[in-house]
């Protein structure tokens, strides 16, 4: 085990461990060589192998998903006063991105038996102001997209992909994030493939992935590489301001390395939730993750529910965890219930995530994790006599 970022020696087993390979080194050393270290061949190399792996036209890279979801949102459209309806479970970024744009992030309930944003809520909560749809592909699943985008379609909005779990995913042999407007990617360190930080989106539209890059750099017309290509260097337009989400070659560079394992980092994910599934089946009170069958998995996250017929609460479980040394966590506090958000929601319209949230953990899983890691985990669980 690595040493523990927070220097608490009573952490035995965390939640996730970063998997920096000698590759990953090596690409690294290589790049810090180079005389240009923004906007240059790593880049357009990482952008480039990104298409290919999920089948996009284009890909553009980011400082974060955050970024990527600003961008998405400024490229297709959204303005002051408009509503974009977003899942109440889901990290503070979409709803983050949407007030970015002055707009109104509008939050709805998900779904009884999973965690997918209700297409149902998502009707009654249309109105003249709404302007498009953002569903999250939540812990690696991809949601149930179809009904959202025939719901999309029929009321004439624009759907954009939080695809930040979903590295790996697809559905129908489409990637998630290609089915949209656009798709956005995290590469935070505990994603399925890191670049420490950083983002990416992909599109099939030409004049949105103009419009994202060229907001990507401050809003510029001319690329670094064309400025000092022919003519002036400082000669360029600005048509609409924009922001400086550029992604460095640094990070780009180990985003090519670890894209070249994706299929492996997947498939051990993949098998720890299966030695998981195996060991903590039949517990009553547990519900282990739902996995709908026609839709693949890239195994972001392993979140059980803690139900009323388990001896502990799902509080009282994380504190035996913590006192067995085993980090777990929450995926995510309910946006409906941070000060900032609380507006945007009404609490009679969000049951189900309610509930989802005083029962939801997230156990430790990442691709190296050892069988002792995942014994003590599932240790503690069979621990608990009901």
């Amino acid at each position: 085990m690595k040493n523990d970022f927070f220097k608490d020696s009573k952490i035995k087993y965390p939640a996730y461990e970063p998997w920096i390979s000698n590759d990953d080194k090596k690409i690294l050393n290589k790049t810090l060589g180079q005389s240009m270290l923004t906007l240059g061949p790593q880049l357009e190399k990482f952008e480039s192998d990104f298409c290919k792996y999920t089948k996009s036209k284009y890909a553009i890279a980011v400082t974060n998903c955050t970024a990527a979801l600003h961008l998405s949102l400024k490229a297709i459209g959204i303005k002051e006063n408009d509503e974009v309806i977003i899942p109440d479970l889901t990290f503070v970024a979409d709803a983050n991105a949407i007030l970015a744009c002055n707009a109104k992030p509008v939050i709805v309930d998900i779904n009884k038996d999973n965690f997918f944003l209700s297409p149902s809520e998502i009707k009654k909560n249309i109105t003249k102001k709404t302007k498009a749809i953002l569903p999250v592909h939540i812990y690696g699943q991809v949601c149930n997209i179809d009904e959202i985008l025939d719901v999309a379609k029929d009321n004439n909005l624009k759907v954009i992909e939080d695809c930040a779990h979903a590295v790996g995913t697809f559905h129908k042999s489409k990637h998630a994030g290609t089915m949209g407007s656009t798709g956005c990617f995290s590469f935070y360190p505990t994603k399925n493939i890191t670049t420490a930080e950083g983002g990416m989106v992909i599109t099939n539209s030409k004049s949105i992935a103009e419009k994202v890059r060229q907001l990507r750099s401050h809003g510029m017309t001319r690329s670094l590489k064309s400025r000092y290509s022919s003519g002036y260097p400082w000669v360029f337009d600005i048509l609409e301001p924009g922001y400086n989400y550029r992604l460095d070659e640094i990070r780009a560079s180990l985003g090519i390395s670890q894209l070249r394992r994706i299929k492996k980092i997947n498939e051990l994910r993949k098998k720890a939730s299966t030695y998981y599934n195996k060991n903590l089946q039949d517990i009553p009170g547990i519900i282990l993750p739902n996995i709908v069958n026609d839709r693949s998995h890239s195994y972001h996250l392993y979140t059980i529910r803690v139900t009323k017929d388990f001896k502990l609460s799902r509080n009282q479980l994380y504190k035996k965890f913590k006192n067995h040394g085993i980090t777990t966590t929450v995926y995510w506090m309910p946006i409906h219930k941070y000060t900032a958000y609380r507006k945007f929601a009404k609490k009679s319209n969000v049951i189900n995530t309610t509930k989802a949230y005083e029962e939801i953990l997230g156990l430790p899983l990442f691709p190296n994790i050892s069988k002792k890691h995942q014994d003590a985990v599932i240790k503690v669980i069979k621990s608990v006599k009901n």
